[in-house]
């Protein structure tokens, strides 16, 4: 099966998150990952567009009774660029955390202009 979208992981931004979860946590951030890969609609449940946000989505993993989160946002075609991800806390995504996530965008964009 042709893969509808190709996910690019900008600098080490998710690397990081994902090293810090537990092998149970991995296995299931990979599943979902998979899913936004593959699936030509991707379930709400997994991956979700942020209104007033200026383009950014969440790839959304339920373990158990805990929640992450990881920030993604899309360039040329179906390149899915996934930035940093977090354990949500709370029912609203933190303040913080946005800004982290306009800034790994903005920080994309900006290599993206520079020439090699």
């Amino acid at each position: 099966m042709a893969k509808k979208r190709e996910l690019f992981f900008f600098k080490s931004y998710f690397r990081d998150f994902y090293a810090s979860q537990s092998e149970r946590v991995k296995k299931k951030i990979l599943w979902t990952l998979r899913v936004v890969e593959d699936l030509d609609q991707i379930p709400e449940q997994y991956f979700k567009h942020l209104n007033g946000t200026d383009g950014l989505y969440e790839i959304r993993v339920q373990v158990g009774s805990d929640t992450f989160r990881i920030f993604c946002f899309f360039d040329a075609g179906n390149l899915v660029v996934v930035g940093h991800g977090f354990t949500k806390k709370t029912q609203k995504t933190s303040p913080g955390e946005l800004a982290k996530a306009h800034k790994v965008k903005a920080e994309y964009y900006e290599s993206q202009r520079k020439p090699n």
